[in-house]
């Protein structure tokens, strides 16, 4: 990857990686009937920790998010990536890297599992890979992963992985009831965590 560019979307960025289980793609066009009936399976575990499942999501809803994936990993300002079994073609959920500051080269990692596949260590082994993906190809300088202090699977990812725990902000937003809740802030940074 050209690292002196100046201008993100000129970086020549790879939409799939490889895991030992899986391939972690950026979305593509017609993702949106495999997303949505994944969240229509996960609703009930998404609903207290993602905003965006307040509500059920139409098909074609599911649709127009991947395809705004898509353009976002284009463009550099949001590598989402999707999470699918090497064997069996299955989502298993959706990740990637968020709120992305080039400059610094700090970059956060987000994620969902598809509720069916949860207890495998399919998520642990996607944040790993996507961190390393981070680190090498990249050049990423830091990453984060912000949970919800409630979300303990969420928090199991993390640590399971030897992220730092920075901090927690607390009464830092309101969740998806309304609900004052805390933020807790894991990061890796080059020269501590890794090279």
């Amino acid at each position: 990857m050209d690292t002196h560019s100046t201008n993100p979307i000129l970086l020549a960025i790879p939409e799939r990686i490889e895991s030992k289980r899986l391939i972690i793609r950026a979305p593509l066009l017609n993702d949106g009937p495999m997303v949505n009936a994944a969240v229509q399976g996960s609703i009930d575990e998404l609903r207290p920790w993602m905003p965006w499942a307040r509500h059920v999501p139409t098909e074609e809803q599911s649709e127009v998010i991947s395809r705004e994936g898509r353009i976002h990993y284009l463009e550099r300002s949001d590598l989402r990536m999707y999470l699918i079994h090497k064997e069996t073609g299955q989502f298993i959920g959706s990740s990637g890297l968020l709120r992305i500051d080039w400059q610094a080269r700090k970059f956060e990692i987000g994620y969902w599992l598809n509720t069916p596949h949860s207890g495998q260590g399919y998520m642990t082994e996607a944040v790993e890979r996507i961190a390393e993906f981070a680190i090498q190809e990249l050049q990423a300088n830091r990453i984060e992963i912000r949970i919800d202090s409630r979300n303990e699977r969420s928090i199991h990812v993390a640590e399971r992985l030897g992220y730092t725990l920075e901090g927690t902000l607390r009464n830092e937003k309101c969740d998806v009831y309304g609900m004052l809740s805390h933020t807790r802030i894991y990061a890796k940074v080059r020269g501590v965590e890794f090279q």
